[in-house]
């Protein structure tokens, strides 16, 4: 069976085609700049080389043809026609309390979709408009919904509510929900495999860091708890967002600023995180490292803060579960960087952590980083959120 998997942004499209008995990646690629001059498909075969197409991309609809084009094509293509690809899964950021899983699409749940779109306006528009686009061109194929938030709908009351007046819930579903749910499933199921340990009897960490980045709590095969929140702005300091912050520094910055609400906004979102703490020296980590390696104190400083607040939130996790098996990295800082990991691991001798340095310099791999005395697992697990959309897309048309 073959799945193509579609990640719709507000002016980009990521795909991969995937082989569902091999899970080989038959294809993959991206459209960029959609609707903006300058747009173009790069796009991968397997076992072939990059090619980039430039063309006018006005809307996803043009954009979604281009891939499908790019499928057939005779010369790079990998599919003979459009009749080979028996399903397609849609990665959908938010899903609100609707959804605790994923779900074969039809017009409710495009409405549903539409209902929570003033939770996550960048994203759920553009991704309602991947599914038009692909209904529209593949029509009667049968398409799935995979939620960022459903992974997280297993969190209890008391971690997902605010301490807010309850009435704006009742009103507003204003609570946490939590986001790269997709990730944070994938990867704490594949460390219990990884630890040939059944996925009910553990409890399991999962960091997920990268540009945006987020801790969570898995306690016998459950989400009970997530660092992101109503937004992807709660939690982690991450690349350019700030994470948690006192609410009230908002009203202060505005008056000293004389910036409105949106523009304090933008600096929470773009100007902050790690860039803002390096005085904007970068928000890249590899940038960063280097930086902390020369000693120059911006780095150190962004690093260290990033550092200590993984630690800070994984530790609160333990508490929450009142224990933990594992703690695993993923996503491009958590399996790439082992300067990272080290840092954040310095943090957990109390758990009787110690760290295997020279694993620890390996990357992109399942690993366990730690001795073999630790107390505590800390493995490093390559994250596979299209496999993740694939594997339950496989499982809802095959039902």
């Amino acid at each position: 069976m073959k799945v193509l998997v579609i990640n719709c942004g507000s002016s980009s499209l990521k795909f991969q085609l995937i082989d569902s008995v091999s899970e080989e990646v038959i294809a993959k690629g991206l459209c960029e700049r959609i609707g903006i001059d300058g747009s173009q498909l790069v796009y991968t075969p397997q076992g072939g080389d990059k090619i980039k197409t430039q063309a006018p991309m006005p809307d996803h609809t043009e954009a979604v043809r281009m891939v499908l084009d790019a499928l057939v094509n005779p010369k790079t293509g990998v599919i003979k026609d459009l009749s080979e690809i028996d399903a397609v899964g849609h990665r959908i950021v938010h899903g609100g309390e609707k959804f605790t899983a994923s779900t074969l699409i039809n017009e409710d749940v495009i409405k549903a979709i539409e209902e929570c779109s003033d939770l996550a306006p960048l994203h759920n528009p553009a991704n309602l408009i991947g599914i038009r686009s692909c209904q529209k061109l593949m029509p009667g194929v049968p398409m799935v919904a995979v939620f960022d938030t459903a992974f997280h709908q297993t969190m209890p009351e008391e971690a997902y509510l605010y301490g807010l007046p309850y009435s704006y819930y009742e009103k507003y579903k204003i609570r946490r929900y939590g986001f790269h749910g997709t990730s944070h499933a994938f990867v704490s199921k594949h460390a219990a495999e990884y630890l040939g340990k059944k996925y009910e009897d553990l409890k399991i960490i999962v960091c997920h860091l990268g540009n945006g980045a987020s801790v969570s709590a898995v306690k016998n095969g459950k989400c009970v708890d997530t660092s992101m929140g109503l937004t992807p702005l709660e939690g982690l300091i991450m690349g350019t967002r700030s994470g948690d912050l006192d609410p009230a520094i908002l009203d202060f910055i505005g008056k000293k600023e004389h910036k409105n609400l949106d523009e304090i906004m933008t600096v929470l979102n773009k100007e902050s995180g790690v860039y803002g703490l390096s005085n904007n020296l970068s928000s890249d980590f590899r940038d960063l490292e280097d930086g902390y390696v020369d000693h120059n104190p911006n780095a150190v400083r962004a690093m260290n803060a990033f550092c200590y607040r993984v630690a800070k939130i994984v530790g609160g996790y333990v508490a929450a579960m009142n224990g933990v098996d594992a703690i695993c990295f993923t996503a491009g800082i958590g399996e790439n960087s082992g300067f990272v990991r080290s840092l954040i691991c310095e943090h957990f001798g109390y758990l009787g952590v110690t760290i295997d340095e020279e694993a620890n310099k390996k990357r992109g791999e399942d690993m366990t980083i730690s001795t073999p005395d630790s107390k505590v697992k800390v493995l490093v697990i390559p994250t596979n959120e299209e496999l993740a959309i694939a594997r339950d897309t496989v499982a809802l048309v095959t039902k």
